[in-house]
């Protein structure tokens, strides 16, 4: 395995100074390093991928240096269109080094097995040169040595894909601090026991389904009214638009995530635009990426409510403890709603994963739409 730091020094060393991305399990340890290790000048957590090309564009053509865009491989999506459209040698030949994390190239969750067998057809149709990076350091050294060599001659974009295990541990030095006590799992555990019996739920990537999921279980509760949104990060509040749109005598709740929220965040003027009055939108907001290490986001720096409230949302509020939360719940006096709850980092050690595969999960939440 390959020390971060060794590898964050030899990136240094070759004048690679620049890092912008949206953080990955997989890379969970050298984005501590670099996060650790780097100004917020020149480590910029981006709010999606897409985003973080954009920014590394911006980077070089301000200073002729070639930046780093770091991402997990499900992050592609985001990145096609400015990787074809402003980074290719076609349009304006811009060089960019890219660190991509290969979740399911083995035995993974069900939302990872597809992208990872699809992770370097990808590439090759993009015409983006890659290399999957070797574990033993020399050779690593000697890979980054071809790749920055290649985007020099080039002046273009070069792929280092990395496996599962390539970097030794390391962990955030840099904690986000927050006098908020309540814990994302209690939040939920709140909002499932104010629910009046027929609501909808539709819970955003990462830990916030798998906490919804085991709370479920844990009341002996059906899991066919709640929606996993395991992957599609970003997208689970208009999942959740689209049934409220099609099923007005049913609330839907969109449990979504800071980290989410500020991925796609467009999203908040589609549903305020369209106004469905039975829709809820509960933001999480722990100020971090904490399904991939920890980073954080900038969600604590930003006015949510305010934000949603400027999109055409009737009822917005903050919330950061376990009473207020309860009361927000029960003074919702018009629709789309808001709620963002302020909680602090942190899960349980034995927190678990949906044993519902998806396809299965999503006949289950059919059928009890179909009831109505």
């Amino acid at each position: 395995m390959i020390s971060p730091k060794v590898f964050y020094d030899y990136l240094i060393n070759n004048q690679v100074e620049f890092f912008t991305g949206v953080p990955d399990s997989l890379l969970k340890d050298i984005c501590a390093y670099i996060t650790d290790n780097t100004s917020s000048k020149n480590n910029i957590i981006a709010a999606n991928e897409g985003n973080a090309v954009g920014l590394a564009a911006g980077y070089h053509m301000a200073t002729g240096r070639i930046p780093m865009v770091y991402m997990q491989n499900s992050g592609l999506g985001n990145t096609v269109n400015p990787l074809l459209s402003l980074i290719d040698k076609e349009v304006y030949n811009i060089p960019l080094l890219l660190m991509i994390g290969w979740r399911g190239e083995g035995k993974d969750e069900p939302q990872h097995v597809k992208q990872g067998r699809v992770t370097n057809d990808l590439l090759d149709a993009m015409g983006v040169p890659y290399l999957i990076l070797d574990s033993d350091v020399l050779e690593a050294q000697k890979q980054i040595d071809f790749a920055l060599a290649e985007i020099k001659k080039n002046n273009t974009v070069y792929a280092i894909v990395i496996r599962k295990g390539t970097f030794e541990k390391y962990s955030i030095k840099q904690k986000i601090e927050s006098d908020y006590q309540l814990s994302r799992e209690e939040a939920i555990k709140i909002i499932v026991d104010q629910l009046e019996g027929d609501e909808l739920i539709v819970s955003t990537t990462g830990k916030s389904s798998r906490e919804l999921f085991e709370y479920r279980a844990e009341k002996g509760q059906k899991h066919n009214a709640d929606f996993l949104t395991v992957g599609s990060m970003g997208h689970a509040s208009q999942i959740a638009l689209g049934i409220a749109l099609n099923k007005p005598k049913r609330k839907v709740i969109c449990l979504d995530g800071d980290g989410a929220v500020l991925m796609h965040m467009g999203a908040f003027a589609i549903v305020g635009t369209q106004a469905p009055s039975n829709y809820l939108h509960i933001v999480i907001n722990n100020g971090a990426h904490e399904s991939v290490g920890g980073q954080p986001t900038v969600a604590f720096d930003i006015d949510i409510p305010t934000i949603a409230k400027a999109n055409n949302y009737k009822y917005t509020i903050r919330v950061s403890n376990d009473q207020e939360l309860k009361e927000a719940l029960k003074n919702i006096d018009a629709y789309p709603a808001l709620i963002e709850v302020m909680t602090k980092v942190g899960a349980r050690e034995d927190l678990g994963r949906p044993t519902i595969k998806p396809v299965d999960n999503k006949k289950d939440f059919m059928l009890n739409l179909a009831q109505d």
